[in-house]
């Protein structure tokens, strides 16, 4: 251990030397969750702003003078949309559905006929995209009142277009609700982690590799456990120190938001940052790792490089299967490094209860991982000394 210690020293040594690179790593682990909180709730905070002006945009509404008296009844403001609003929808410098009434609205009612009213909007357009529903849901109250006006008329009561009627009843609570939100928590300081360990690795074993001073290294009267340990030392204590600093600053980063909604719907304090550490630490430990293990393969820093790069960006992508899978959480998904934890964290944010499998087997994995990666680094670097 005294051995392990000294190596760990001098490659923590060697991390510090490089103020720059470590300052703006530390720096982006701790500025870029309160940066994107304040980011989300900015956005939040102007869809909130937008559906409380309650305005609508439209194309021919003097030929549905009833449909802009209905409107106006349910506290909307009609405006008149630009003449090019089409190209604005595609190119985003309008966010706002478009009503469209034909010239013939009137006429085609007075015959009986179905006239069609148009809401023009661009998907790819978040914006417009996130009005829309409102703006339907606004064209099918007035159809439906103009279907119990017309049946009025002819002395059919109006009920009979509600033979029932339905009440949603959303068995998620607001903390499960914000989760869909929040997520990205989650995801943010995993990404952290890693970003950590690639750094930290890179130097460590390619960047002595490229430089030469491995082998001198080797040439010291210690033993290969001792190197390794000592060095997996380093990068885990980095990669762990860039954990336990993104996930405190989401804590005084709640302060930064100006969504009253979203400061409602999240939630994460002591509690929640401790149990997120307590996922990410033996993580980090694994991924460092892993890391370690990827870099002492190539021969200079820009192979290594290119090689951790791939092992990076699977690790960021295994995430994305809860998320894309919509027909809920698989009991393999605590198996998986990267995605179990990712996993257990959602059940945190959302609040859901943890059983001995959440918490157990994502650690025992990144432990049993972390052996693994040590004891085959050892023997490549053995192959390293004897040549």
């Amino acid at each position: 251990m005294r051995s392990a210690w000294v190596v760990f020293h001098k490659e923590l040594v060697d991390t510090l030397r490089d103020r720059k690179s470590l300052f703006t790593m530390l720096l982006t682990g701790v500025l870029m969750g309160p940066l994107m909180l304040m980011l989300m709730s900015v956005v939040i905070q102007g869809a909130e702003e937008k559906a409380e002006r309650r305005e609508v945009w439209a194309v021919g509404m003097q030929h549905a003078p009833d449909l802009q008296n209905f409107l106006a009844r349910q506290g909307y403001t009609v405006k008149e949309a630009p003449a090019h609003y089409e190209g604005g929808l595609r190119d985003g410098s309008f966010g706002n559905p478009v009503i469209v009434v034909p010239e013939k609205f009137a006429a085609e009612r007075a015959r009986g006929e179905t006239p069609e009213i148009r809401v023009v909007f661009d998907s790819s357009n978040k914006e417009a995209d996130l009005q829309t529903r409102a703006v339907e849901g606004a064209l099918t109250a007035y159809r439906g009142r103009l279907a119990s006006l017309e049946l009025a008329m002819r002395g059919v009561s109006g009920g009979v277009l509600e033979p029932f009627t339905v009440q949603r009843h959303n068995l998620a609570d607001q903390q499960s609700q914000s989760a869909t939100v929040t997520g990205i928590v989650a995801l943010f300081v995993m990404i952290a982690v890693l970003v950590a360990a690639l750094a930290g690795s890179l130097d460590s074993m390619a960047g002595e590799r490229e430089r030469g001073s491995l082998q001198p290294l080797l040439m010291n009267p210690i033993s290969l456990g001792a190197l390794v340990g000592g060095k997996w030392l380093a990068v885990a204590a980095l990669a762990m120190g860039v954990a336990l600093l993104s996930v405190l600053s989401f804590i005084p980063g709640q302060w930064l938001l100006q969504s009253e909604a979203l400061q409602a719907m999240f939630r994460f304090g002591v509690g929640e940052g401790a149990m997120f550490l307590l996922m990410l630490l033996p993580y980090a430990g694994a991924v460092s790792g892993m890391m370690l293990l990827t870099s002492i393969h190539g021969k200079t820093f820009k192979e290594a490089q290119t090689s951790s790069s791939v092992l990076l960006m699977a690790l960021q992508m295994l995430p994305l299967i809860g998320i894309l899978n919509f027909s809920g959480e698989k009991p393999w998904y605590v198996w998986v490094p990267s995605l179990a934890q990712h996993t257990v964290m959602l059940r945190i944010l959302r609040g859901d209860a943890l059983e001995w499998q959440h918490l157990v087997v994502p650690t025992g994995v990144s432990l049993a991982l972390t052996v693994v990666c040590l004891a085959v680094l050892a023997k490549r670097i053995r192959g390293l000394a004897v040549r």
